[in-house]
């Protein structure tokens, strides 16, 4: 199945039904046909992205694609098959649409209606001055999409970011801006710090490492700069050496806004 949906979005043509009016880059929903199957996807053309001064190399549509391959490479978390590829707008990401269930994976909550599986990230207080706080769901692919953000510096997980799929899967999806050499982990997914890596989470760390020395690490360099190749690798050193989940910097704004 997963075959067949990579080669859908590979090769099927492609017919734009309409625009996502939400994203702040032209982000395109369309029908897509290869041999008489049918699917909808997400196209995000290169010529409708607003440039970004903090991400000068490459392209967004580069860094979605590359955080993709880690994450397909690592066995870490779950992204839809994502390709570059040329479209009706030229060269742009094009991503396979989730359908999705009602589950709420992420949210701002009174403490008392908070379920007792969910992991708090920070405690607030509503426009009422209400005592209020922003939680997530304790989900094993939520948990590994966690573990696959720090490696590849996800500098914006908003809640809106995760779907729990009809198929019971939980899905990462907009990864426009990761992979930058500098720290700039901004996540709604602190609720596991301090907690030790399991041994699966690592050695899919370590494979990953491994891979990133041989041929995938090449393979990267179609998307990404040596440098950010390198401080991937990084990354996932620093990672194993801990063995923990990290806890937010001092130097950067750790939680996106809107969380949403």
């Amino acid at each position: 199945m997963a075959e067949t949906s990579l080669e859908l979005v590979t090769r099927g043509k492609i017919d734009v039904e309409g625009r996502l009016v939400d994203a702040s880059n032209v982000t395109l929903f369309c029908k897509i046909e290869l041999d008489g199957v049918t699917g909808d996807v997400v196209y995000k053309p290169v010529s409708g992205e607003r440039p970004l001064w903090d991400f000068p190399d490459g392209t967004l549509a580069g860094r979605e694609v590359a955080t993709a391959m880690v994450a397909e490479a690592s066995g870490l978390g779950a992204i839809p098959p994502t390709v570059l590829r040329d479209g009706p707008f030229g060269p742009g990401m094009v991503q396979l649409w989730i359908e999705t269930t009602e589950e709420e994976l992420v949210d701002v909550r009174s403490p008392e209606s908070l379920p007792d599986d969910w992991r708090v990230v920070l405690h607030a207080h509503d426009r009422d001055g209400e005592p209020a706080v922003l939680a997530h769901a304790d989900r094993q692919g939520m948990r590994e999409l966690a573990v696959l953000d720090i490696v590849v510096n996800n500098t914006d997980r908003k809640g809106g970011h995760l779907l729990a799929g009809v198929d019971g899967r939980i899905y990462g999806v907009d990864h426009g801006i990761c992979l930058h050499t500098d720290p700039k982990l901004r996540t709604v997914l602190w609720g596991w710090i301090g907690e030790r890596l399991t041994e699966a989470e690592v050695g899919k760390l370590r494979g990953l490492r491994e891979r990133l020395d041989g041929e995938f690490g090449e393979a990267l360099s179609e998307h990404l700069t040596g440098f950010e190749i390198r401080a991937l690798a990084e990354r996932t050193d620093a990672l194993l050496t801990e063995g923990v989940f990290p806890a937010p910097g001092d130097d950067w704004r750790a939680i996106p806004w809107p969380l949403f």
